[in-house]
């Protein structure tokens, strides 16, 4: 798998697809691509999304109230029913399996050559992602095929999206501990002079965070937790007892919390580059606090069935693998709690914390060995360049 870098691709244009579904995790991955394959690989881009509402949150530079707008070199389309008449671009990527408008998918049909058709699929550890990564699937009755392109953590799979320049910045902003409280000032954190656990928090409803409190707040060196706006402030300020505001830190013990406001992409990058523990869910963050270089606990969205633990696990399993038997357990100790939601999750956390030091090795060695799998949009430009010859 090759990195951008080493790519020089034709230009070609695409069309990618996204639903909005969980507010912010897929228009995150989905718009992360756009400007890696315009920006980082030269291609012409056409991104439709239902829900320009949840995505001006992300990046300020949209109009929720236009159909066509271009930002970033980009051709941001709104999408809507009835879909328009529009020629099929020459790849078509549907994120996470949203379903295409039919006349559009018959309009692919008539094409010749017919594009490539992408599902880019969601983020898995599990084993059987590597022998499942591109394989194809005919239409029943178009002459069409999809194929299923996974995102992964083996040269088997699709890698992750890793913009050129992200680790050079990563590796700045954390060479600098001035450089890192000067951020924490730009987004409403202040009195930060102190030597502490730094941690962000960003998460569904969690039934472990109250024992965490409970343990982070009798940590002897002191927390400070930075809550992001949503589930984990609703459930934050229901522990505390009280409302929390960007630049009014509530004090809980020795655990300090702050709140912020919602961060759009690029500052929520800085924000992850400049903790020491990353509290993240779903797919974009949990991508980008990997590749902060930094230890992270993830949630998967819970199931009724409890498939997602299926999932941390398999997660778990890879992400420790290097790591001695008892910062190994040490971490799943916590890491296993948290998505269980065990309401004694906490207890855990003392030896968790005293072993931080070897899991941020970790988490920088994992980062690379990402890396060292390419870039997923340079990939996925490869992968469509060698069915088109």
């Amino acid at each position: 798998m090759l990195m951008a870098g080493h790519l020089s691709p034709m230009r070609r244009n695409w069309d990618i697809f996204c639903s909005v579904v969980d507010n912010f995790g897929d228009i995150g991955v989905c718009w992360r691509l756009a400007r890696r394959l315009s920006a980082g690989l030269g291609q012409e881009v056409r991104l439709w999304v239902d829900d320009l509402v949840s995505f001006k949150r992300l990046t300020g530079d949209v109009d929720a109230s236009l159909a066509v707008q271009h930002i970033d070199g980009i051709e941001v389309r709104h999408w809507v029913d009835p879909f328009p008449d529009v020629a099929p671009a020459q790849t078509v990527v549907e994120g996470f399996g949203v379903r295409l408008p039919e006349h559009f998918i018959e309009a692919m049909a008539k094409m010749s050559p017919a594009p490539i058709w992408i599902n880019l699929e969601y983020l898995s550890a599990e084993t059987w992602v590597d022998e499942h990564h591109c394989l194809p699937s005919p239409h029943p009755r178009l002459p069409l095929t999809k194929y299923f392109f996974f995102p992964g953590f083996s040269s088997a799979t699709g890698g992750v999206l890793i913009e050129d320049n992200l680790f050079s910045q990563r590796d700045a902003q954390q060479a600098d501990p001035a450089g890192a409280r000067r951020f924490r000032h730009e987004i409403g954190i202040a009195g930060d002079d102190e030597p502490r656990t730094w941690i962000s928090l960003f998460c569904y409803g969690a039934a472990a965070l109250p024992s965490l409190v409970e343990a982070w707040a009798a940590d002897p060196s002191g927390v400070c937790c930075v809550v992001a706006e949503g589930y984990a402030q609703a459930q934050m300020e229901e522990i505390a007892g009280r409302k929390l505001r960007p630049g009014m830190p509530v004090e809980i013990g020795n655990l300090t919390v702050h709140a912020i406001p919602f961060l759009p992409l690029e500052q929520y990058d800085r924000l992850l580059w400049s903790c020491d523990l990353n509290f993240v869910r779903g797919e974009d963050s949990f991508v980008r606090a990997q590749l902060a270089a930094r230890p992270l606990i993830w949630q998967a969205y819970p199931q009724e069935d409890e498939a997602h633990l299926v999932k941390t696990a398999a997660f778990r399993e890879r992400y420790v693998q290097a790591l001695p038997v008892a910062d190994a357990g040490a971490y799943a100790a916590v890491f296993d709690a948290w998505n269980r939601q065990d309401r004694e999750c906490g207890t855990a956390w003392p030896e968790f914390a005293r072993r931080l030091p070897a899991f941020q090795a970790n988490a920088g060695q994992w980062a690379a060995k990402l890396a060292g799998n390419g870039d997923l949009a340079a990939n996925l430009v490869r992968f469509c360049e060698d069915r088109l010859k």
